[in-house]
């Protein structure tokens, strides 16, 4: 099976109301899980209650539309190409939709991660060099005004 027909797999899988899936297909073994929402204790709150991540996302300004670039895998997140290079993004930069923001090792390979939108990067979620999740948000974007 290619990476493509992962990826393919993948969003169909995403568009569905499905939790978990799983299938085996010469000799590879591929099982997806959605992540469920976090649920956070937020401590300097007088009466702590339960705040769910998805509610309040960290990068949502006033009046600002905000739009995330997830993980379309569960690997190892990479800023830049190689050690020794720039990170393909930060904060503050602009990014075309189909641009490279990041790279996701998974099972040895290399599989780069392009915006979906055009727009500028508000905030960079995750370190580099960190395991990531499938569905982890990776970049808080703020889509330009088309």
């Amino acid at each position: 099976m290619k990476i493509e027909e992962i990826k393919e797999l993948v969003e169909f899988i995403l568009s569905k109301e499905v939790e978990e899936f799983e299938i085996e297909v010469e000799g590879l073994r591929l099982k997806l899980v959605k992540p469920k929402p976090e649920i956070k204790v937020v401590e300097s709150a007088p009466s702590l209650q339960p705040v769910s991540s998805e509610s309040s996302p960290p990068a949502e300004g006033k009046g600002e539309k905000v739009h995330y670039i997830t993980a379309p895998m569960i690997g190892t997140f990479y800023r830049a190409p190689d050690p020794s290079s720039p990170p393909f993004v930060k904060e503050g930069d602009h990014v075309n939709k189909g641009d490279v923001v990041c790279i996701i090792e998974a099972m040895k390979l290399m599989n780069e991660v392009e915006a979906d939108v055009s727009g500028t990067v508000k905030e960079v979620l995750v370190e580099n060099a960190q395991p990531v999740e499938f569905g982890q948000k990776l970049f808080a974007i703020i889509p330009d005004n088309d």
